[in-house]
């Protein structure tokens, strides 16, 4: 049995799950300034269909990250905020942004490289 917390099975694997999903970390984010509805949400996210977004919505609802109103006085009114569960995500999220504003071009030059054609055979690698 292995005693790495990042290999084993723990707590560390279930927050990298948590942020590994494309959108979580991108609704949590979306959600920083205060409640939102899911049209504001797709708004201001961009790129994310109606499905993906209530699909993630319940996943993070279901982790405890995110909580939904719904309004009284309109039936279909409903909105998402944070928990303060999903408000402790917000620094590391923020980490994350930061590192790949100062790395994200030397990640793409490494993609574009490794797809780069072969000399070799003239073909491309990807």
């Amino acid at each position: 049995m292995t005693t790495d917390a990042f290999l084993a099975d723990c707590r560390a694997r279930l927050a990298f799950d948590l942020l590994s999903n494309t959108w979580n970390g991108v609704v949590l984010w979306a959600l920083r300034d205060g409640p939102r509805r899911p049209v504001e949400l797709r708004e201001r996210i961009g790129g994310i269909s109606s499905k993906v977004l209530t699909e993630t919505l319940r996943r993070l609802q279901f982790n405890g990250l995110v909580d939904r109103q719904a309004h009284r006085d309109a039936s279909s009114r409903v909105e998402y905020q944070l928990t303060a569960l999903g408000r402790t995500l917000l620094a590391p999220i923020d980490a994350i942004g930061v590192w790949a504003f100062e790395h994200g071009d030397e990640v793409m030059a490494a993609q574009e490289a490794a797809c780069a054609p072969d000399p070799q055979s003239a073909r491309s690698t990807c």
